[in-house]
């Protein structure tokens, strides 16, 4: 017997090698794994909410309370992890004196950090409940859509599926080229999972856990508009609430647009939390 699994044991290191090297050889672009005691800001922008879009019912702060660091082995993180929680804070006022109920977390890389081309991937989990929108996206510098937007994990609270998107002029807001993706049974958003998108100059392909769950080529985007894509982008981590996708697909209307009742519950009890694992972006090897 214990020949016997010696021998699996070489058979299944040999196999996996060869596949490794199959692989196509990369660069590393940009790599967190979120293991400092806070925020790196040297590869970090955190945004502090201005003008409110999709009717979202958050103010973005920077504040430990909403943006901060665990020991991600707690959550099964392979080393420090990102938290983006949402927090019942009634009667924040922003600066531009407009009134919130909730708080939340919003980062991005704009300016540190910018991309064309290759694989931007992160492993996250989040909770679920109609109303949280969690998203990892990457978005190009200038006015919106012509920039273009690229959402690589969006969830609106449906625990069963997640939904990858592209914005751009002509497909933008309800845009046609969106797909929802829904896990197998008894999988779901609260488990981790690495969302990814592999971009070139001529299609983008979505993937979850590895799996390819959208395609989309620069001839169907160009069907509906001009291809938004061969400009730089930087990625962008966000907790929303609310608002304009998540009422779309919930119709909740009260006590908030998008956002139930339970929902709102779960966000006082503190339980409204979006964890990074890590996020790494690569391009292929020269």
């Amino acid at each position: 017997m214990k020949l016997k699994h010696l021998l699996l044991v070489a058979s299944l290191l040999t196999a996996a090698q060869v596949f490794a090297q199959k692989q196509p050889k990369t660069d590393t672009v940009f790599f967190e794994d979120f293991n400092k005691p806070t925020l790196n800001r040297s590869k970090w922008n955190v945004e502090v909410t201005g003008h409110t879009v999709n009717d979202e019912q958050q103010a973005y702060v920077d504040s430990a309370a909403t943006i901060y660091m665990i020991d991600g082995k707690d959550e099964g993180a392979t080393n420090g992890a990102l938290v983006l929680k949402a927090l019942y804070q009634p009667g924040f006022t922003s600066k531009e004196q407009r009134k919130y109920d909730f708080i939340s977390g919003r980062i991005n890389t704009r300016a540190k950090m910018e991309f064309t081309y290759g694989t931007a991937s992160c492993r996250m989990k989040m909770a679920s409940g109609a109303g949280l929108w969690p998203a990892f996206w990457a978005l190009g510098n200038g006015k919106w859509p012509d920039c273009g937007e690229i959402d690589v994990m969006e969830t609106v609270g449906d625990s069963s599926w997640v939904s990858h998107a592209l914005h751009g002029p002509g497909y933008f807001g309800n845009t046609p080229l969106a797909k929802r993706v829904f896990f197998p049974a008894g999988i779901d958003v609260t488990q981790w999972h690495v969302y990814s998108v592999d971009w070139s100059p001529e299609s983008l392909v979505f993937k979850v856990d590895g799996k390819v769950t959208y395609t989309v080529t620069k001839a169907m985007v160009e069907k509906y508009g001009r291809w938004a894509f061969d400009n730089k982008k930087f990625i962008i981590l966000n907790f929303a609430l609310g608002g304009g996708y998540p009422g779309g697909v919930n119709k909740v209307t009260k006590p908030y647009h998008g956002l139930s009742e339970t929902t709102v519950n779960k966000i006082k009890a503190g339980d409204a939390k979006t964890i990074v694992d890590w996020v790494l972006v690569t391009k292929p090897a020269n």
